[in-house]
């Protein structure tokens, strides 16, 4: 970690919820699609349409993108500053081709940026490919992992970070942020009360929000990582 560079790193977090309200609204075709899916995931005394908010949200198939907040460190000479730019919305495809061309706007390949999150390896980068492919939009070459060697592909994963090797363990960002004493982004909702807000209180901002502290506790645990100070308020901006 310590040879990486600060301005290198390109910081991601994505937000997703189930693509219906609730289980009743799928086609007779997709709910027994859903069915089939989770019949092996399916908790005792839980059933099927019960499962569908509680498990489609994080399943490509069954739900869709509604922010991603992305930032990226600024080197100044009496501090380190991180600016934020969040993408969101109600139509998906929007939101993606919207984040497409900053990814291009930013050039991210020439300048050897590097997404970098927590578990980012296994959800975000990997959700946002498939749903890409889901609304007709090509994979670009910046999200173009598919066929490369895990020790090729441009990523930094805090998540991968901390396992050391050890592919048994997880850790959440809440825990990892905890025990680096890093400031949890956890003091509003949490990754399970997302599809709620959405679907019931209609407040993508307050997701959006959500959003945004994710990548910067995910900021600060790089700093963290590499012992350095961490951020303040003063040294994040917010880019609307």
């Amino acid at each position: 970690m310590h040879n990486i560079r600060l301005e290198n790193l390109l910081l991601i977090d994505i937000e997703t919820v189930p693509e219906h309200s609730s289980f009743e609204e799928l086609s007779e075709d997709w709910k027994t699609l859903w069915e089939e899916k989770v019949q092996r995931l399916l908790p005792e005394n839980v059933t099927t349409a019960e499962f569908y908010p509680q498990r489609a949200g994080v399943m490509a198939e069954f739900s869709k993108v509604v922010c991603i907040s992305i930032g990226f460190f600024i080197l100044n000479d009496n501090a380190i500053q991180l600016r934020l730019k969040s993408y969101y919305g109600e139509d998906e495809k929007i939101l993606l081709e919207a984040f497409i061309a900053a990814m291009q706007k930013l050039d991210v390949n020439k300048n050897n940026r590097s997404f970098t999150g927590h578990n980012i390896k296994e959800f975000d980068i990997p959700f946002i490919c498939r749903r890409l492919l889901i609304n007709g939009l090509s994979i670009p070459s910046v999200l173009n992992f598919q066929n490369m060697k895990p020790w090729e592909t441009n990523m930094v994963d805090t998540f991968q970070y901390w396992r050391f090797g050890d592919y048994k363990h997880y850790t959440s960002l809440k825990l990892l942020a905890a025990s680096l004493q890093v400031p949890s982004p956890k003091d509003d909702i949490d990754g399970s009360m997302v599809g709620d807000v959405y679907w019931k209180e209609k407040n993508l901002e307050r997701i959006v929000t959500y959003c945004q502290k994710d990548v910067i506790t995910t900021g600060n645990i790089i700093l963290r990582f590499k012992n350095l100070p961490l951020l303040t308020e003063d040294n994040i901006e917010i880019v609307k």
